[in-house]
């Protein structure tokens, strides 16, 4: 059971994600970072099918990687969403379909915005201002609709990802203590310890 969820401001975007790793009943791992670094303005959250996400992350980091290298830019985060949105499409429509729900998050340098992506498995693609994957979404969800506004500061942003870890711990029947955050905006991707923030 996975939760990923993140948040946008207008300069910014929070990326959540819990670092536990179970299969069946057994907790196989308590500190696993579920980001992907695309590219220094942009990362991607992935859950879904233990033996998806990780080959499919890589691939798409690779390929991301790749167009950077070979065109001395990077990618921007809608482009980033695009791709991942038509490489899930291309192998949903063969017998390797991955079976992978993602976040795409970013900062675009050339707009100044962050933005955010949902995808999920079916290569269903929107962008939205927050969004959520896994059955905690349904908990998140309602956290987001009460407290989202448009315009957030980056407080108002981890205050809202601090109530949602808050909710999730609380009222969903799996135990998830640990979660990593995540930012981007002008300066960069960077961690950000929440019990600090």
């Amino acid at each position: 059971m996975d939760t990923q969820f993140a948040i946008t401001g207008r300069d910014f975007a929070i990326s959540v994600t819990d670092t536990g790793v179970s299969r069946s009943i057994v907790k196989m791992k308590h500190n696993k970072d579920k980001t992907w670094q695309l590219t220094p303005y942009t990362m991607m959250t992935v859950t879904g099918a233990d033996g998806d996400i990780d080959p499919f992350s890589e691939y798409i980091q690779g390929n991301v990687k790749l167009y950077s290298v070979r065109n001395a830019q990077d990618l921007t985060p809608k482009e980033v969403a695009n791709f991942v949105r038509g490489e899930l499409a291309d192998a949903l429509r063969s017998r390797g379909a991955y079976k992978v729900n993602v976040l795409v998050s970013g900062y675009d340098k050339t707009t100044g915005e962050a933005s955010l992506y949902w995808i999920d498995y079916l290569a269903a693609l929107t962008r939205v201002p927050f969004g959520s994957h896994g059955y905690p979404s349904y908990i998140i969800y309602s956290v987001f609709d009460r407290e989202y506004k448009e315009d957030i500061t980056l407080e108002e942003g981890l205050g809202i990802v601090q109530k949602c870890i808050n909710a999730v711990q609380t009222r969903f029947m799996a135990d998830m203590p640990n979660f990593t955050v995540k930012v981007v905006d002008a300066q960069g991707t960077r961690a950000i310890d929440i019990a600090k923030a």
